[in-house]
């Protein structure tokens, strides 16, 4: 579905992916992982066209999508912070949603909507939501369209136990609906139920591409915290004995 070949970006002199190559299919739930700095972000602005790769390719169902844009409709993003006109009311930002995306009315997914009960706040203007009530608006318009890719920013952040685990059926019902969904999460605890491969970057590159089964027996863990922080352990072992030497 997605396909990254030889990605880098550099702003200015300071590079922040370097030789990117994954390969993405639908029907996984993948976990990007990795520390602040490591180059989540811009892979992520990348896939979205919100930033312009240095070199390399990136493909969307076989079309190198450099210079286009038809190929967002079929990405839902959900951003860690979700940036709205704040004068605006929740009403207002689905309506305002629904005119640029022109899709019927019986074609949109409005379980989020129904399950965060967002009829009931409709008149609520953006400034005034908590952090939580904002996730819910822009996880329940990640979702609305139907999208073939979903990509989760943070997405149970500032969200209470109930909509986290609304928002975590949805995920899981997503991906056997074969779409590809990306989560970046510092929440590691959330993701074991969801996740099926795990991308880990560090210093802009992919220092690998396994799935979670993979991952756990390669570390003899039972818990995906459990296995990233047996990793982490054993790249500062492996730092502090370059060091010595």
């Amino acid at each position: 579905m997605i396909e990254i070949k030889q990605l880098s970006k550099h702003f200015g002199k300071l590079q922040v992916l370097r030789e990117i190559d994954l390969s993405l299919e639908g029907g996984q739930c993948i976990s990007l992982i990795g520390p602040n700095g490591s180059g989540k972000t811009t892979l992520i602005k990348s896939i979205l066209g919100m930033v312009i790769p240095s070199s390399g390719t990136i493909h969307f169902e076989g079309k190198n999508i450099s210079r286009e844009w038809a190929y967002r409709n079929d990405i839902g993003y959900m951003p860690q912070i979700g940036e709205y006109p704040e004068n605006m009311s929740i009403g207002q930002v689905l309506d305002m949603m629904k005119d640029i995306r022109k899709i019927p009315e019986n074609l949109l997914d409005t379980e989020l909507y129904e399950k965060f009960e967002l009829d009931k706040m409709l008149d609520k203007r953006m400034r005034t939501l908590s952090g939580g009530t904002r996730q819910k608006v822009s996880a329940c318009l990640a979702f609305m369209f139907s999208p073939k890719v979903l990509i989760l920013d943070e997405p149970t952040a500032g969200l209470d136990p109930v909509a986290t685990e609304i928002l975590k059926d949805k995920i899981i019902d997503e991906k056997h609906k074969n779409k590809l969904i990306m989560i970046t999460s510092h929440v590691l605890s959330d993701l074991d139920d969801l996740v099926s491969q795990i991308i880990y970057m560090q210093d802009g590159r992919v220092m690998f591409h396994k799935s979670l089964v993979e991952l756990k027996v390669d570390t003899g863990t039972n818990k995906l915290s459990k296995a990233i922080a047996h990793i982490m352990s054993l790249k500062q072992e492996l730092s502090k004995e370059t060091i010595y030497e």
